[in-house]
């Protein structure tokens, strides 16, 4: 068994983590809500606007398990790490050049290759942690996320709105820029790298075998597709047309990711002690695929805020839980590449939700996208009932 590298990273380091790990949410989120609004501005169609927010994760389903194989093939995490702020950096500069629909698109995909460094990040902060402790660490990495993204959510509109389109940009490269060399700082423990196994396929192998694993990717698959279809997608171009721009907008990103957030940081603790992950995530999915529907209906602001409120907090209960899951059976030398599996597989979700949800709003209108993210939660939620049936609740026991 590897060794248990946690008693080697003190307070400060988790701290400069945390620190960093927000910076990175908060470039790739800072332009997330002005998105779909910018791109309808230079007037692209709906449908354009869908394959743009798609490729993201289209990128990520190409790239993140190999990175995920190559990192615990080299038994490294922090390279990968200093790779995707780079990235992050490189996306928000491209989202700034005029002139062809080819640099949006380029832009987004850099993103998604910022995005595909998450698994080392997940787990080198899980090896800060006893290995008994993988939902607490998933719950504060979880809770760090939501941080990030609210951070870089919250003055994108108002920063677009009073300055211009590419001051969101602006900021979103010198939030990457600042998280580099804090990323630096932080040491990688060399017993980590000690016999490593060699990049092989039985490696795959063995990851895909692991039944939890795979469950959870497909739960992954659903839950990513549907909070792209919402509030990362198509839910800011809804609020615009209720009549929200600058600090309005910011009120619908606050209404959904402080809930989101919140429930981050009681899922993998209090929640997940009193109800178990298989009831948390039915609950999660089902009441998540209601309110995605609801907001088609959504008359005016305070209905939307209202909607997303709950949806924020329904589906901030799901990304933690999964993320133990995917990684619950997973020996420590393998934990990378089955999470670069893990996210690799859903990312599968963040593109086909958004490019689907696109080509319906085209020909439909825009809250079609809305009725299939219900959809989707409602398949997810059956999915949860059927494979937690026959056993206890809490079938996996907190550790």
């Amino acid at each position: 068994m590897a060794a248990d590298n946690s008693s080697s990273y003190g307070r400060a380091h988790r701290v400069r983590f945390g620190i960093m790990t927000v910076l990175y949410w908060t470039s790739m989120y800072m332009y997330v809500p002005i998105l779909s609004p910018y791109l309808s501005s230079l007037g692209y169609s709906l449908a354009f606007i869908g394959i743009v927010l798609g490729s993201y994760g289209f990128v990520q389903l190409l790239i993140r398990f190999p990175i995920g194989l190559w990192s615990d093939a080299k038994g490294r995490r922090r390279p990968f790490i200093v790779l995707g702020l780079v990235a992050g950096a490189a996306s928000c500069i491209l989202f700034m050049i005029p002139g062809w629909a080819g640099w949006p698109l380029a832009g987004r995909i850099t993103a998604g290759l910022c995005a595909s460094s998450w698994s080392a990040f997940t787990v080198m902060y899980a090896s800060m942690f006893p290995q008994g402790e993988t939902s607490k660490a998933m719950g504060q990495i979880s809770a760090m996320t939501v941080a990030g993204q609210l951070t870089g959510m919250a003055f994108s509109a108002p920063l677009a709105d009073g300055f211009g389109w590419n001051t969101a940009f602006l900021a979103g490269v010198a939030a990457a820029v600042i998280g580099i060399p804090i990323a630096l700082t932080i040491p990688e423990k060399p017993a980590a790298s000690k016999r490593m196994p060699k990049l092989s396929f039985s490696m795959f192998q063995g990851v895909i075998r692991q039944r939890t694993l795979v469950r959870a990717s497909v739960l992954s698959v659903m839950a990513h597709a549907m909070l792209f279809i919402s509030m990362f997608g198509f839910t800011p171009l809804k609020a615009k047309e209720l009549g929200a721009n600058g600090w309005l907008l910011t009120g619908i990103v606050f209404s959904f990711m402080i809930p989101h957030a919140l429930a981050s940081l009681l899922a993998g603790g209090v929640l997940f002690n009193k109800f178990g992950e298989w009831r948390l995530l039915r609950a999660g999915f089902g009441f998540g695929a209601v309110t995605t529907a609801l907001v088609a209906f959504s008359p005016n602001l305070s209905w939307l805020a209202a909607t997303q409120a709950i949806n924020g907090f329904m589906q901030g209960l799901l990304f933690p839980l999964l993320l133990s899951l995917a990684i619950r059976e997973a020996p420590v030398s393998e934990r990378a590449t089955a999470m670069g599996f893990y996210q690799a597989v859903y990312a599968m979700g963040m593109f086909a939700g958004p490019f689907v949800a696109g080509w319906m709003n085209d020909q439909w209108g825009i809250n079609s996208g809305f009725w299939l993210g219900g959809a989707v939660g409602i398949v997810a939620a059956g999915l949860t009932y059927y494979w937690s049936s026959g056993k206890q609740h809490r079938a996996i026991e907190p550790s």
